[in-house]
């Protein structure tokens, strides 16, 4: 019988750690090589601290792998991810403790299962599109700022870790303070309380980064932000079906997700993708926004359907979910987007429709 990387997984998954979880779950073991019936790797803690602690932990690893069919030798490599964390050092004189974003998930506390609230926050809508480019983090921006110019207390989350754009489309730059090392102060622009790795890191900077690493920076995003009394968190996930998603709709109650897409049938394929997604984790879809819909020429008034016409309606209309808004392609949206002002904060069109969305979300008791 040819010994296998699942076989030696699934008895991996048995080693339990002292603070929850287990070797696989929590995404410790890396390297893994079968050659014949000799078999390596390496149980990466997330610090030398908790490695010091763990020599049991790859004691038992080693044995229950030794004791599979077909197994002659064993080696278990014990490693740290990081150096042992420090206690935070005070912060000079008027300055706020460092806070350092980007670590392994922790587990829930004893007790915990399941989706959990976060305090002080009412309703929590996710903003997600099967795809990059359709507007998603533009619609989540404008959306957040006309919710609260209806009179509702609105917080932002940009969960895009790899590609934060909220802190622009916000106008906002300064760093979060920290007044103990472990809460995060969140910043405040167009009656919105906003937070976003990008306020957190180099601009410049790209974001290289494991998935449990990403799901370490939303777990700290989450729960160690002061949101306050909100009623409403608007999330703008990242394109796609991935690790930030699943992480968000498995640990946080959500009321529920708005999907983006634009018309067009590629952008459509992938909508159902993040659709199917929601349903899978048993996410409510609220509702889909077509974005781009049309152009108008702002010279002679012609309209014209570049990425096709009324397709996320139909998709809407076949999974039973309010279409809840249709945008056009607009200029002065991308230059408010650029220039750090929202154009929902404005008077324009373009700002009405986006009042037109938000009214609908808040009459359906959903924001």
């Amino acid at each position: 019988m040819t010994l296998t990387r699942d076989q030696i997984l699934e008895e991996l998954r048995r080693i339990g750690l002292p603070d929850g979880g287990d070797l696989v779950s929590r995404d410790m073991i890396r390297a893994l090589a079968v050659e014949g019936g000799k078999v390596r790797f390496v149980i990466e803690a997330p610090d030398a601290a908790t490695a010091r602690g763990f020599e049991p932990v790859s004691q038992a690893a080693e044995a229950v792998v030794r004791g599979l069919p077909g197994v002659e030798s064993v080696s278990v490599v014990l490693t740290a991810h990081g150096p042992a964390a420090s206690a935070p050092r005070p912060a000079p004189a008027g300055e706020a403790p460092s806070l350092k974003i980007g670590r392994h998930p922790t587990p829930q506390p004893p007790g915990q299962t399941g989706p959990q609230r976060i305090a002080g926050v009412d309703r929590i809508l996710a903003v997600g599109s099967g795809k990059g480019g359709v507007g998603k983090s533009t619609v989540a921006s404008n959306l957040a700022v006309a919710l609260a110019r209806e009179g509702r207390r609105v917080g932002l989350l940009d969960a895009d870790i790899y590609g934060p754009s909220q802190p622009r489309m916000m106008g906002v730059s300064k760093r979060p303070g920290s007044p103990d090392g472990k809460t995060i102060e969140p910043l405040h622009a167009h009656g919105v309380t906003m937070m976003s790795i990008g306020l957190m890191l180099d601009p410049d900077k790209a974001v290289v980064w494991r998935g449990p690493m990403l799901m370490g920076a939303l777990q700290q995003l989450l729960g160690q932000v002061a949101w306050g009394e909100l009623d409403v968190l608007i999330v703008d996930l990242p394109p796609g079906t991935g690790d930030i998603q699943l992480t968000l709709c498995q640990r946080t109650h959500l009321t529920g997700a708005i999907v983006v897409s634009t018309p067009q049938d590629v952008a459509l394929l992938d909508a159902r993708k993040a659709i199917d997604m929601f349903n899978t984790l048993k996410t409510p879809v609220l509702g889909l926004i077509e974005n781009m819909s049309l152009y108008i020429c702002p010279e002679c008034g012609h309209e014209a359907h570049i990425f096709g016409h009324g397709g996320v309606a139909l998709e809407a209309e076949r999974l039973g979910a309010p279409l809840l808004g249709s945008l056009p392609i607009d200029l002065d949206t991308r230059l408010a987007g650029d220039s750090g002002v929202p154009v929902a904060a404005g008077n324009s069109a373009m700002a009405e429709a986006y009042l037109r969305i938000a009214r609908g979300l808040v009459a359906g008791g959903m924001a």
